[in-house]
């Protein structure tokens, strides 16, 4: 197996503009196996991250020397947000530093499944204009609250509602982590909880699917409670926790003081996703310890409109 021209071409690309620009690393996003000797050889010694969408694809690289692994999930996704994933977690597992530049290669365009081109789009993805700061030691604050995978799930679910909405339309909403007696004992229902009945494999948010229909319920009033353990309890909640001594600096609402006094009177912490920038600010004992700029909102088509002109007399 050889890689097409038009592959080489823009691995080739890849590397020089590692080299001019200079950018910071390689992602690679593949759907397909590809001949991983020619790609090491056209790469030299660029740092490489490697993204595929076979598991058995991503347990057979992991043996390769010097090549990054990144893990993302294999149900089917949109290449942006498999890309978004992918870069999410780089930073995370701190592959990565939140300012990097990112010559990133990927199959942009659809193609039959029995046959997808292995690379056909490059893109230069500049971190530190989406991700203002995110990395372990972050995550390893608020570990006191869940464990890590946890933590990183739901990072990734409020930066897909603040990037992507729900229908086309920005939405905003409160996921509140841990402590679950105390954060229900401070809080009132304020319609019925979407999660009743459900058994707890339906509601891990560990669990892609399960993140989706977190989102379609991210669509109504209340906060979201996660108990420590990834498992969804709540939803539809009105956060009575006193906001007396929680200080904000100015230009928050009702949605980030409620998320702040919550974290301030249990142990849990909270992400408050800004409806109108799509940012994810967490707070942990009433003070914010993680501000996220999700990856860049999609563009949304509008319907297309014909403007009616009178007829010039």
């Amino acid at each position: 197996m050889s890689l097409p021209s038009q592959s080489v071409a823009l691995l080739q690309a890849a590397r020089e503009l590692v080299q001019n620009l200079p950018a910071d690393a390689v992602l690679l996003l593949t759907e397909t196996s590809l001949p991983w000797e020619d790609v090491a050889r056209i790469l030299g010694d660029c740092k490489l991250l490697v993204a595929a969408v076979n598991p058995a694809l991503t347990r057979s690289l992991r043996d390769r020397e010097g090549w990054i692994v990144v893990d993302v999930d294999s149900e089917p996704r949109p290449t942006q947000e498999r890309m978004n994933a992918a870069l999410l977690r780089a930073v995370t597992e701190k592959h990565l530093q939140p300012g990097a530049h990112v010559v990133a290669l990927y199959n942009g365009i659809a193609t039959l499944e029995d046959g997808p081109e292995p690379i056909d789009t490059l893109s230069v993805i500049h971190l530190g204009e989406h991700l203002e700061r995110l990395t372990p030691q972050d995550l390893r604050v608020l570990a006191d609250a869940a464990p890590l995978d946890v933590l990183r799930a739901v990072v990734e679910l409020a930066t897909e509602i603040g990037r992507e909405g729900r229908e086309g339309q920005p939405i905003g909403t409160i996921l509140v982590v841990g402590d679950t007696r105390k954060v229900l004992s401070l809080s009132r229902f304020q319609n019925f909880n979407p999660f009743r009945g459900y058994s707890r494999a339906e509601r891990d948010v560990r669990k892609r699917d399960v993140r989706e229909q977190i989102k379609e319920i991210a669509k109504l009033d209340g906060a979201i409670l996660i108990s420590r353990d990834g498992i969804a309890e709540a939803a539809c909640l009105h956060l009575n926790a006193r906001t007396d001594g929680v200080n904000l600096r100015k230009g928050f609402g009702s949605r980030h003081l409620a998320a702040a006094a919550i974290s301030k009177h249990t142990n849990a912490v909270a992400f408050a996703v800004s409806q109108s920038s799509g940012s994810v600010r967490v707070f942990k004992k009433g003070e914010e310890v993680l501000h996220i700029e999700p990856l860049a909102r999609p563009h949304i088509w509008q319907p297309f409109r014909l403007e009616t002109h009178e007829p010039e007399r």
